[in-house]
């Protein structure tokens, strides 16, 4: 399928992902994601495309991770739970309703926005009303964007080829750790389940709607 057709805005969505003040924005506790979400064109591109998406009526989503200062509904049953909730007794977690767990401006929430947030978990669709927001809309592709390709956005992926949604992926608009790392991660796992594009590509495509 030609990206213009794929990405038609009457059965389109775009996804952020913890594009987070405190993931990476200006009170990051993650140095390394931060700087390569702005190495990689995520802090840049990423507005543009929800922009440009709003321009076309075409929904944008934000998945967000937040947690109760207690920790009430998370666990910490991995690595990076176990640190998440260090950084939330530390004060510099994504602690629900503090600065941290807020969006970084630029990329919303504009009124029409939907944001969906999740206490547990790595990726986005388990145990959220995501996958049913985007049948409500009728919605068939994904556009997803953010961080990280080490879990958040390869796990959103996954789940979505799963659930029977076309996924694509703005390579210049998505993060990892290491940079190159996130790259490998483009050419070697998300090639095989979403279709890479660019921002220039993807907005040109859009361009064809107005």
């Amino acid at each position: 399928m030609e990206l213009t057709e794929l990405v038609n805005p009457q059965h389109t969505v775009v996804i952020t992902m913890e594009v987070q003040r405190g993931v990476v924005g200006d009170l990051s506790s993650f140095p390394d994601l931060q700087s390569a979400a702005e190495n990689s064109g995520v802090l840049s591109n990423g507005p543009s495309i929800c922009a440009a998406a709003r321009g076309l009526s075409v929904r944008v989503l934000h998945a967000v991770a937040t947690n109760r200062a207690d920790n009430a509904g998370s666990i910490a049953n991995c690595r990076m739970l176990a640190a998440s909730q260090k950084m939330n007794q530390a004060g510099t977690g994504l602690v629900e309703h503090t600065e941290g767990a807020e969006l970084i401006p630029s990329f919303g929430p504009e009124t029409e926005d939907i944001v969906v947030p999740r206490l547990h978990g790595l990726t986005p669709f388990t145990s959220t009303s995501l996958d049913q927001i985007i049948r409500n809309l009728n919605a068939q592709t994904i556009v997803a964007l953010g961080v990280s390709l080490n879990i958040g956005v390869l796990g959103l992926a996954l789940s979505a080829v799963d659930l029977g949604y076309q996924v694509v992926i703005p390579t210049d608009a998505v993060a990892g750790v290491p940079l190159e790392y996130g790259h490998e991660v483009l050419n070697n796992s998300m090639s095989l389940l979403a279709t890479l594009t660019t921002t220039e590509e993807l907005l040109s495509a859009w361009k064809t709607y107005n």
